[in-house]
């Protein structure tokens, strides 16, 4: 899969993600990871810098799923209090940047950029969210958090 200044847009200069498998039929199917180095605390803020870049760089709102392993984003905690038919119809619509919680993720379809936020949550979280991530993820998966669990998680299980 070749790398586009698109793609290598959203990642900030540090440590360089995972490896991708070493199959090369498995690698050709499988999106570009990207690793951006974040506390908890910080976790949403670099998912919210990496969804701007992506935008900025000229990657349609409707190609991006952000999820989140603790708190809501925001945005979805807003759309939500309007009911969930409302918040899933603009899931459906795909035209903007779509932000569901890892407990509700399974439910979104993929997307050409998944973007996840390790921001706390169950210690489950990040296990489950990564690995339905990567499947999710057409060309590119941004996780932002702890080096150290992302790559345990990601080593294991995808």
């Amino acid at each position: 899969m070749q790398r586009t200044s698109r793609d290598t847009a959203a990642a900030k200069p540090g440590p360089s993600g995972p490896a991708a498998p070493a199959s090369p039929v498995a690698a050709s199917a499988t999106p570009q990871i990207q690793l951006i180095p974040a506390s908890v605390d910080g976790a949403l803020d670099a998912a919210e810098e990496a969804v701007d870049l992506l935008l900025e760089s000229g990657r349609a709102p409707g190609d991006v799923l952000v999820i989140t392993t603790g708190e809501q984003h925001p945005w979805a905690a807003h759309e939500l209090s309007f009911g969930e038919a409302s918040y899933w119809e603009q899931h459906d619509a795909g035209d903007d940047v779509f932000y569901a919680d890892v407990s509700v993720a399974s439910r979104a379809t993929s997307r050409p950029v998944v973007v996840v936020a390790v921001n706390g949550g169950p210690a489950t979280a990040a296990a489950t969210a990564l690995p339905l991530a990567h499947a999710r993820a057409g060309a590119l998966l941004i996780v932002c958090g702890d080096p150290q669990q992302i790559n345990s998680v990601l080593g294991a299980g995808v």
